[in-house]
């Protein structure tokens, strides 16, 4: 199939599900923040992939293409440096607290069939009984998952559930080959009571309040 274009000839953007995990990336000699901004300004992403007892290899990832991968959680990347690839589980981001770019990146060597540790986002799904509010505490939790076959995000159900009740996160949904690592008491979420907050008075309120005073 021939590359999508748009009216203007263009290639067009494609969404991060169509996107390849495969990006070519560049060793990395020199250091510091200074060479660091001056990759940032050309495009692209300093970064270091580790693990397996090898030495930190630092790269420099292209800019555009590994920020729409990194929307997701957990990204795997597979790397092609000097004409050999390498699989790099995204360990941390670092971005600017301001303008939130991607100042760096650190990658964890994987392998097929290997498990790693990773915290995966929990999705509160269903509908919990009526008159009831929730309230999530954890928004991630620790599992073991397989390297290749991590999770975008697990569920928890509230469906039909009354107030009050705690849900831990022994109460999460696990797929195949996905063990909890968290403490199983973790609390998630809670279904609880609406608070009612009292309205505040009305100026006629306030008025009528003082006349009878008077």
């Amino acid at each position: 199939m021939g590359e999508k274009t748009s009216r203007a000839g263009r290639p067009s953007v494609a969404s991060t599900t169509e996107l390849s995990n495969h990006l070519v990336a560049d060793v990395r000699d020199n250091f510091g923040k200074g060479f660091a901004r001056r990759l940032r300004a050309a495009g692209k992403i300093p970064a270091v992939l580790y693990g397996h007892g090898t030495d930190p290899l630092h790269i420099a990832l292209p800019g555009h293409e590994t920020a729409l991968l990194l929307r997701k959680a957990n990204a795997i990347l597979e790397l092609e440096i000097d004409g050999k690839t390498q699989t790099g589980l995204v360990k941390d981001v670092q971005k600017d607290p301001v303008r939130q770019l991607i100042e760096h990146v650190d990658l964890m060597v994987i392998r097929k069939g290997e498990k790693v540790q990773v915290e995966v986002p929990v999705h509160v799904v269903g509908e919990a009984a009526p008159g009831t509010a929730l309230e999530q505490e954890a928004h991630t939790i620790l599992i073991e998952a397989p390297a290749i076959e991590i999770p975008e995000n697990l569920e928890i159900s509230v469906e039909g559930v009354e107030a009050v009740t705690h849900l831990n996160a022994d109460a999460i949904v696990l797929p195949k080959g996905v063990t909890l690592v968290a403490e199983a008491d973790t609390l998630v979420v809670s279904v609880v009571v609406p608070t009612v907050q009292a309205e505040p008075e009305t100026e006629a309120g306030t008025e009528g309040d003082a006349e009878a005073a008077e």
